[in-house]
C-alpha cells in the first residue's frame, strides 16, 4: 500500500511538471505576442502605458528561460527603446497640442498666449524669421471698425494704428468686419495681431506694405478686396499723398523687406492673395488658408525688372483649397523655397515661373484635379524648353498624388539651391497634421488656441 501510494505521489508530481512546462509555453507565446503588440502601439499609447505593459511581460517570461536575468535586460531595453520613441514622438508634436509645425508648436502650446502674445515674434521661420513686428513697441488695441477719413483717421482705429512712427503690437477689443475706403498703409515695425478676436478685412480696400521693413500679419480674415484710389491717403503721421488706383490685393508687398504673413484666411480678391514685387525681399507666408481665387500669388515684379533677383521668399504649411485657379505662386527671377505645403485645388497649375527663378520644392503635397490636361504642378510661362531647361527647379520628397507630376529641370547647382533653402523640410507625410490648422484660428481668450 505504501508502495503504490508512493508511485501515485510520483505520477501525479509528473503530471504537474508537465502541465506547468505546458503553461509555460503558452505564457512564453503570450509574452511575444504582448512584447510585438506593444512595439506596434507604441505610436498611440503614452509613457507611462508602454511601462506598464512591458511590465506585464517580464514576469511572463520569468519561468520560460533559464536565465530571469537576461528577460530583464531585455524588457528594460523595450522599455528604454518605447521611452525614447515616445519622446521622439513627443518633438514631433504628438500626445501634445503641437503637430510638428514648429511656428504654432513655438507659441500655440500656451495657454496664457495672451498674456504672451510678442512671443509670436520669436517664432518666425524661413527667409522672413528676422521680422519682428511691432515686438519692441507698446500695444494698441483697436476699438473702433471704421474707416471715415483715410487722411486724419480717428484714434482707435486700425488706419490710426498702423501710420504711427514707433513699434506697435495691434490687438483689436472684440470682433470686427473692417471695410477700408482706400489701401491700408503700413508703417515699418507694426504687427497686426488678430487673435482673440474673428477679425474681417472685406468688400473694399486691403493692406498695401510699401517700402517699410519689419510687418508681421498675423489671425485675419481677408477677402472680396477690391481695387481703390485717385484719392489722397495718409501713410504716417506726418505725410499724406495722392494714390493711383490699386489692384484690389489683399496683402501686396513693394519695395519692403523683413516681412510674415501667417496664419490669415484669403480669397477672392480683385487681384493678388499676397504679391510681393519691386526689390522686396525677406519674406515667409505661412500657415495661410487661401481659397475661391484665380492668381493667388506673384512674386517678382516683371520679367524685365532685374532688381527681383536678390527675392527671398519662404512659401511654408499653407493649405492652397478649394477653388484655386493658378499662381500658387507664380516666381520670377529670384529664389523661392517651397515647403510641406498642401495643395488640395488647382485647376490649371500649382507652381509657375519666368526670368530664371530658383524653385525648391521639399516635402509638399500635390493632388491634381481630376482634368487630365491640368496634373502638371510646374508651368513655364511664355517661355521655350531651350531657355527653361536650365532654370533649376527641382522636386524633393514631394508626395504627387491623382496623377500629379513635377517637371524638375537645370543642373542643380548646390550653390542656387541653397539660396532657395531656408528651413529643414520635413516629411509630406506629416502635411496634413502641420497644416490642419491652416488659415486664422479660432482662438478665445484665456484658452490654448
Amino acid at each position: 500500500m505504501a508502495v503504490a501510494n508512493k508511485w501515485a505521489f510520483a505520477s501525479l508530481a509528473l503530471l504537474l511538471l508537465l502541465l506547468v512546462g505546458a503553461m509555460a509555453t503558452v505564457r512564453t507565446g503570450n509574452a511575444s505576442s504582448n512584447v510585438e503588440t506593444e512595439k506596434v502601439q507604441s505610436s498611440k499609447n503614452s509613457t507611462m502605458a508602454a511601462r506598464s505593459d512591458s511590465e506585464e511581460v517580464e514576469p511572463l517570461n520569468e519561468h520560460a528561460v533559464p536565465d530571469p536575468e537576461a528577460v530583464a535586460a531585455e524588457v528594460e531595453s523595450i522599455i528604454d527603446m518605447n521611452i525614447r520613441n515616445v519622446t521622439e514622438r513627443r518633438k514631433l508634436g504628438f500626445f501634445t497640442c503641437g503637430t510638428g509645425n514648429p511656428i504654432d508648436d513655438c507659441w500655440r502650446c500656451d495657454g496664457n498666449w495672451q498674456k504672451n502674445r510678442k512671443k509670436l515674434a520669436d517664432c518666425g521661420i524661413g527667409f522672413g524669421r528676422n521680422a519682428i513686428g511691432g515686438r519692441d513697441g507698446r500695444f494698441y488695441v483697436v476699438t473702433d471698425p471704421n474707416d471715415d477719413d483715410p487722411v486724419n483717421p480717428r484714434p482707435g482705429t486700425l488706419r490710426h494704428a498702423v501710420i504711427q512712427d514707433e513699434p506697435l503690437w495691434i490687438v483689436f477689443k472684440r470682433d470686427m468686419v473692417i471695410q477700408l475706403k482706400q489701401e491700408l498703409i503700413m508703417n515699418s515695425f507694426k504687427t497686426i495681431d488678430g487673435r482673440g478676436a474673428n477679425v474681417h478685412i472685406a468688400n473694399g480696400a486691403c493692406i498695401t506694405i510699401q517700402f517699410v521693413t519689419n510687418v508681421i500679419i498675423h489671425g485675419l480674415h481677408i477677402h472680396d478686396c477690391k481695387p481703390t484710389g485717385n484719392a489722397m491717403v495718409r501713410s504716417s503721421p506726418s505725410h499724406f499723398g495722392w494714390r493711383t488706383m490699386a489692384d484690389g490685393d489683399a496683402i501686396s508687398i513693394f519695395g519692403s523687406s523683413h516681412i510674415w504673413v501667417d496664419h490669415n484666411s484669403l480669397s477672392n480678391c480683385a487681384d493678388g492673395l499676397v504679391d510681393a514685387v519691386m526689390g522686396s525681399t525677406a519674406i515667409t507666408i505661412s500657415n495661410n488658408h487661401m481659397t475661391h481665387h484665380n492668381e493667388v500669388m506673384l512674386l517678382g515684379h516683371s520679367d524685365s525688372y532685374t532688381r527681383d533677383k536678390q527675392i527671398q521668399v519662404t512659401i511654408a504649411y499653407n493649405h492652397f483649397g478649394e477653388g484655386l485657379i493658378q499662381r500658387m505662386p507664380r516666381c520670377r527671377h529670384g529664389y523661392f523655397h517651397v515647403v510641406n505645403n498642401d495643395y488640395t485645388h488647382w485647376e490649371m497649375y500649382a507652381i509657375g515661373g519666368s526670368a530664371n527663378p530658383t524653385i525648391n520644392s521639399q516635402g509638399n503635397r500635390y493632388a491634381a484635379p481630376t482634368n487630365p490636361f491640368a496634373k502638371e504642378v510646374t508651368k513655364r510661362v511664355e517661355t521655350p524648353a531651350s531657355q527653361w531647361k536650365s532654370w533649376n527647379w527641382r522636386s524633393e520628397g514631394d508626395l504627387l498624388l491623382n496623377g500629379a507630376y513635377f517637371t524638375p529641370s537645370g543642373a542643380g547647382a548646390s550653390a542656387s539651391y541653397a539660396r532657395a533653402s531656408s528651413l529643414g523640410a520635413k516629411s509630406s507625410s506629416m502635411v496634413g497634421a502641420m497644416t490642419a490648422s491652416a488659415g486664422a484660428l479660432p482662438c478665445r481668450r484665456g484658452r490654448q488656441c
